[in-house]
Order: C-alpha cells, then sequence, then structure tokens
C-alpha cells in the first residue's frame, strides 16, 4: 500500500504527459514560484511592505509550507526511481538531493527556516535566496537546460574566446594605465583598478571616464572597438551552440520515430515515450508533425520501388 502510494506520488511530481493529476500539480507549483516572485518584488517596496507585511508574511508561511511538504515527498517518492537491482531508494534520494532541481527546492524554503533560527540575518540577503524560487520554473521548460548544454558542447570555442578577453583585458589595461595613470591617478590608481574600468567598459560600452592624453584616446577607442568584437565573438558562440542543440534535439527525436515507424505501427508506449520526449525537449505540435510527414514521406518512396 505504501509502495504504491510512493509510485503514484512519484509519477505525479515527476510529471506525466497523460496524467491529468500531474499536469494540475505542475500548473499549481508553476503559479505559485510566478506568485513568490511577484511577492518578493512588491515587497522590496517601502510603503507597500509596511502596510501589507502582515499578508506577504502569512503568504510566504503558505508557500514555504507547500514548497517543504513538495521537497519532502519528493525526497521520499524517488525511492521509486530505481530498482533495487538498480541502486534501489538511496540512489534516487541521493540524486535528487544533490541535483540541481534538489538544491533549488532546498534553498527556496531555507530563508524561512533559517530567520526563524536567526533572527538577526539581513532580510536582503535573504530575499535574494527566496528569489532563487524562480528556478523552479526550469523544472518544467528546457530552456535553461538547453542553454547549459549547448555551451558545454562548445565549451572549446567558449574558453578560447574568454582567453582572448583575458589577454585583451591584461594588455590594454597596462597599457591605460602607463599612459593615463600619471594624469588620472585617481581613476587609474593600479592595473587591478583600471582591469575594473577595462571589465566595465566591455559590459556597458562606456567606463565613465575620459582619456586625457592622445594615447591614451587611442587605447579608449581600440577598447570600444574590441568590446563590440568580443561580444560578437561571444554571441555568435552562445547563438551557434545554441541553435545545434535544437538541431540535435530535433534529431534525437527524429531518430526515435523512425524507430517507431519501422514496423509501420506506433504503440501506446512507443506514443507515450515519444509524448516525453516532445515535452522534454519543449518542442512544438508543427515541428513533431513535420518531422513526421517527413519520415512518413520518406518510407513511402523506399515502399514504391519496392512495390513496382
Amino acid at each position: 500500500m505504501i509502495t504504491t502510494i510512493k509510485k503514484r506520488v512519484f509519477e505525479i511530481l515527476e510529471g506525466s504527459i497523460h496524467d491529468k493529476s500531474s499536469r494540475i500539480c505542475e500548473i499549481f507549483i508553476a503559479s505559485l514560484v510566478v506568485a513568490n516572485v511577484v511577492a518578493i518584488i512588491l515587497e522590496s517596496v517601502h510603503s507597500l511592505h509596511e502596510e501589507y507585511e502582515h499578508v506577504f508574511h502569512l503568504f510566504d508561511m503558505f508557500s514555504v509550507a507547500l514548497f517543504s511538504a513538495e521537497y519532502i515527498l519528493r525526497v521520499w517518492s524517488y525511492a521509486e526511481k530505481y530498482t533495487r537491482e538498480d541502486g534501489g531508494a538511496w540512489r534516487g534520494r541521493k540524486e535528487y538531493i544533490f541535483s540541481f532541481y534538489g538544491f533549488i527546492d532546498f534553498f527556496g524554503t531555507m530563508p524561512f527556516y533559517a530567520q526563524l533560527l536567526f533572527p538577526g540575518l539581513d532580510l536582503r540577503v535573504l530575499r535574494i535566496f527566496r528569489l532563487m524560487r524562480i528556478f523552479k520554473l526550469s523544472r518544467y521548460n528546457s530552456a535553461l537546460t538547453d542553454l547549459a548544454e549547448a555551451i558545454k558542447a562548445e565549451r572549446d570555442s567558449f574558453t578560447s574566446a574568454m582567453f582572448l578577453l583575458l589577454i585583451s583585458c591584461l594588455l590594454c589595461s597596462s597599457l591605460i594605465y602607463i599612459a593615463e595613470g600619471h594624469l588620472q591617478p585617481d581613476v587609474f590608481p593600479s592595473i587591478p583598478a583600471t582591469m575594473k574600468w577595462f571589465i566595465l567598459t566591455i559590459i556597458s560600452g562606456w567606463g565613465n571616464v575620459d582619456p586625457v592624453s592622445i594615447f591614451g584616446v587611442v587605447l579608449v577607442v581600440l577598447t570600444q572597438v574590441l568590446a563590440i568584437a568580443l561580444a560578437a565573438i561571444l554571441t555568435g558562440v552562445v547563438a551557434t551552440a545554441y541553435t545545434t542543440q535544437v538541431e540535435r534535439r530535433e534529431a534525437v527525436y527524429e531518430t526515435q520515430i523512425r524507430e517507431a515507424l519501422a514496423d509501420g505501427i506506433i504503440t501506446g508506449e512507443e506514443a507515450e515515450h515519444l509524448e516525453k520526449l516532445k515535452s522534454q525537449f519543449g518542442m512544438s505540435d508543427e515541428q513533431v508533425e513535420a518531422i513526421a510527414q517527413q519520415v512518413r514521406a520518406e518510407k513511402k518512396l523506399q515502399a514504391a520501388p519496392k512495390a513496382a
């Protein structure tokens, strides 16, 4: 009986395409996360915080109670993820507790309990931890996972671009310090301080400092051009990697469809597996239908010579 309940809880929380209860649970948790983020933002408004402090506090208590229950149920039910031969309950629970989502679920409720144990903690720091609840939404959307996988796949190119940024930072900062350090000692007192200015210039487009010497003007112009070039390189690397990841995802789905249509019939189990992949990859119905039509068309062309 307990095992059946545990398995059912795992199915609901883990998510099933054709399970209405799982879908309702997913929508409820996602809505609660969004409401929490909105509440945290509004709570930072001083006038609203003073007038509705008790409302914010009650809503936070309500949210923490539900998120804590969710965390405990996930730890408890993840025992059903693996059979005893595959590692058993401990493997499933350990996998969740030390996973990205496990940490997010834990730190999403931790500020409330930390404030109870240590009343003097800075509320601004706690608010930052509470904002981490927004990452719970990534459980129901593959965008962050796709971006991480894309960067991981193109880590060599990304590392090369970051190495160029480091070399440029060291070289330009040293030259600007030599050219402007004695003229503007308050702005460029040292190479590390100049490196800070360089990073700000790269990020924001201007370091809010006007050079005095002609050589300094030339270096600042070169830094601006370099900032644009490096930004374009990094953007291009990430964009290309993300596009490749999407294409790889579609290729995996197409392979699964080909395997399912190999015997000409898609069983209920195969259909459910394809539906899970569709949800996991965040693919639209149009994308899935286009891939399916392409596979069917190819099978018809292959079957035509045999019929002739």
